[in-house]
């Protein structure tokens, strides 16, 4: 006989979990004492929000479910912004938290919030264990839905002393599940909208990563020669320097990708998801014909209408669209694709070889970055102002080397992700970008970093201020309310945490200073002021860009 938070642990250990990320309390005392004699490793995080910020990273990248735990109340509350951002990222995670006894659930009682609904809103599944011998079950299916397609958050709630009362009940085997082919005549049916059209396009979006599809759709552009758009959790799909890669779309302004879309008469849509660009932003005047490839039916939307809807593995389905267009002939006109490219190639090139003291423009400090990555390191970019100038000039080489949040997009992961994305991927180098807004909200886990001495490298862009919504206030008003705060002494804060920790002020040393950095053994910070002037002529330019494309 077992009891349930051991019986628990046994099935997390037959579905694989080498790894769960949290902050324990009195509730799961009885679930810690199981992880103590189990193969499972636990990782003591300084908050929960780093926790679920950390099993997140684990789930975008390695497909498989990240697992982090909270206590009742305020752990699992503080567990809720992380969990919100992987849930709408769609990252599989397993949520566990404690709760107090049954006998109390009914009646106010000390920390006693009902978990399992405020959770509902942010997981594919929220549920209580309540018998000892469903535990089985109940973790078996948690695991199976947040894995499936389309991937998510789930919550498993463990009242204290469900956890202690014994079971006879074994763990369930892990089952694989594949994506089913798509039908055959919606294929039919798409091929013939391509073989008609004038100047096709590829939006492809974070289900073409996250299904393994991205060869597929290098294969299909370079049969086809039709170019493709990457949403921001798209990047790598295509490689930069494939000449069908016609890079991001996603900006609030109207950039350059938008009037090209707005000029193709077919696009077809990859793993698209609606809730990191909408639809009205790339077909607005709702012309073009739209292809849906997904592994589910499209969502309802005036500016979403698919003429066909491909549903299935999207691999398989480019996969079936490339033997259809082998051997035909095509006589589109991409010219306008061509001069995305090159306007944009013109745009990357801007200020790499910027130079001198003062503050480091965007473009700049992009494009060390990249230098000093290889092509399979993973870039993790935070939310605010740089947040964008990654989503527009960060070149990813390859799928999942280009991690953004662009769902939920909450502040405070890059800190937390990138562990978690050393502890998953201990043989890529892990480099977070984050603003120093971004930083300080989740700062205390520096001392996790350097407890687990994890070679992580923290790349903090400094503007003493919240740079984004300045941006945003500027472009819509003219001006921007006080939004400027100090910080601390980036060196001095680094080294009281046992990190490498270095100040750059000087353009020419961006990339040395990084690429030191990048080569410690162990946790790396490296600040640099950034000229965010930039911003605003950045906003001039795409708003030319929009009157010369009314």
């Amino acid at each position: 006989m077992t009891n349930a938070a051991e019986l628990m642990v046994q099935c997390l250990e037959a579905e694989g979990v080498k790894r769960i990320f949290g902050v324990p309390g009195e509730e799961n005392a009885a679930v810690m004492m199981a992880l103590e004699d189990s193969s499972i490793e636990f990782v003591l995080t300084r908050h929960e929000q780093g926790a679920a910020f950390m099993a997140a990273l684990h789930g975008r990248l390695t497909g498989t479910v990240g697992v982090c735990l909270g206590t009742l109340g305020p752990g699992a509350s503080n567990l809720l912004t992380g969990v919100a951002d992987g849930d709408l990222d769609h990252a599989p995670m397993l949520v566990i938290t404690g709760q107090g006894a049954t006998s109390r659930l009914h009646k106010e009682s000390h920390q006693i919030i009902d978990v399992v609904a405020m959770f509902r809103p942010v997981t594919k599944w929220s549920q209580a264990i309540l018998s000892p011998g469903a535990v089985p079950e109940i973790v078996r299916k948690a695991v199976k839905l947040a894995e499936a397609e389309v991937p998510g958050a789930v919550l498993l709630e463990l009242p204290e002393d469900v956890a202690a009362a014994e079971t006879s009940a074994t763990p369930l085997p892990r089952t694989s599940v594949r994506l089913p082919a798509p039908d055959p005549a919606a294929l039919d049916e798409a091929w013939e909208i391509l073989a008609d059209a004038r100047s096709p396009l590829i939006i492809a979006g974070n289900g073409t990563i996250r299904t393994g599809a991205s060869p597929a759709l290098r294969s299909f552009c370079a049969e086809t020669g039709i170019g493709a758009l990457m949403t921001f959790m798209a990047k790598g799909a295509l490689a930069p320097d494939d000449p069908r890669c016609l890079f991001t779309i996603g900006m609030g302004q109207r950039d350059h990708p938008v009037p090209v879309a707005e000029r193709a008469d077919v696009i077809v849509t990859v793993g698209y998801d609606m809730v990191e660009y909408p639809p009205q932003s790339w077909n607005g005047p709702g012309t073009a014909k739209i292809i849906h490839i997904g592994t589910i039916p499209a969502e309802a939307d005036r500016h979403y209408t698919p003429s066909v809807e491909v549903v299935g593995d999207p691999a398989k389905a480019l996969a079936g669209l490339e033997d259809r267009a082998r051997g035909a002939s095509f006589d589109y006109d991409l010219s306008g694709q061509r001069k995305l490219r090159e306007t944009m190639q013109e745009e990357f090139a801007a200020y790499a070889d910027q130079a001198g003291e003062g503050p480091v423009k965007p473009q700049k400090l992009i494009h060390d970055a990249r230098a000093c990555l290889g092509p399979g390191d993973i870039l993790i970019s935070g939310v605010g102002a740089h947040k964008m100038w990654v989503a527009r000039h960060y070149q990813a080489q390859e799928p999942g080397s280009c991690i953004i949040s662009n769902g939920f997009c909450s502040m405070g992961m890059p800190l937390p992700g990138a562990i978690g994305a050393a502890l998953s991927c201990p043989d890529r180098k892990v480099l977070g970008l984050a603003g120093d807004g971004d930083f300080l909200m989740n700062v205390q886990e520096m001392e996790t970093a350097a407890r687990l001495n994890a070679d992580i490298t923290l790349m903090i862009w400094e503007d003493k201020g919240y740079g984004l919504i300045a941006w945003k206030q500027e472009q819509e008003f003219g001006r921007h309310t006080d939004l400027s705060f100090t910080n601390p002494d980036w060196v001095q804060l680094g080294r009281s945490f046992g990190w490498k920790a270095d100040l750059c002020t000087c353009a020419e040393d961006v990339q040395d200073t990084l690429r030191a950095a990048l080569a410690h053994d162990g946790p790396a910070l490296v600040a640099v002021p950034v000229d965010y002037s930039e911003n605003m002529k950045l906003t001039e330019r795409l708003g030319q860009l929009t009157s010369s494309c009314k």
